[in-house]
């Protein structure tokens, strides 16, 4: 598992991604054994996504009849969710990456996405805290989520520019490739299975 040391050297690396600065590449192991290690990036996730868990839950418990009782059943359910969210889109970026000839740039854009989701995932879990302290601060939470929404696809376009070339379709095809479906998946499978907040 990567260290805390190398993922802050993965997120300085994206962060300078963002600001256009190619340098970020060398901060990011992009081989094929770099892809397969980025996908630890979902435990260093998983903190926020129990913060997300438990919101889920307590909102499922003030919707449902006293005395309802809401377990491990519950929280594998909602792992299953994001275990889900997490790969889809990738699968389809694969396709995707195979229709438009780039297959040798889907390790970059695997790497990307995944340590990419490590800082929004926390920033949405301190969007979740901020609601639980400031009672009748949803409205606000609610801008917030879609500014963080926002700067996300506007880091992956930017991102995915230096990785796939400056067409702008195939950026913006890409980028809502790795977000769309797993928003709609998300409330697809929460209302399936019996989860949706």
């Amino acid at each position: 598992m990567p260290s805390f040391t190398e993922l802050q050297l993965y997120i300085s690396g994206l962060w300078l991604l963002v600001k256009g600065d190619a340098q970020g590449f060398r901060r990011l192991d992009l081989s094929d054994r770099g892809m397969m290690r980025s996908f630890w990036a979902i435990v260093w996730c998983l903190p926020p996504m129990l913060i997300s868990w438990n919101w889920a839950r307590l909102a499922v418990l003030e919707d449902s009849p006293p005395g309802t009782k809401l377990g491990l059943r519950f929280f594998f359910k909602l792992g299953l969710i994001d275990g889900m969210n997490w790969i889809a889109p990738l699968v389809l970026v694969a396709v995707l990456c195979m229709a438009l000839g780039l297959r040798n740039r889907f390790p970059a854009i695997v790497v990307i996405s995944n340590w990419l989701s490590v800082p929004f995932s926390y920033c949405y879990a301190a969007l979740i805290v901020v609601a639980f302290v400031l009672p009748g601060s949803e409205g606000f939470v609610a801008l917030l989520w879609l500014g963080l929404l926002l700067g996300l696809v506007f880091s992956l376009s930017r991102i995915l520019r230096m990785i796939v070339g400056p067409q702008p379709l195939t950026v913006a095809t890409t980028a809502m490739t790795l977000i769309i479906p797993s928003l709609l998946l998300s409330d697809a499978l929460q209302t399936f299975l019996g989860v949706a907040p």
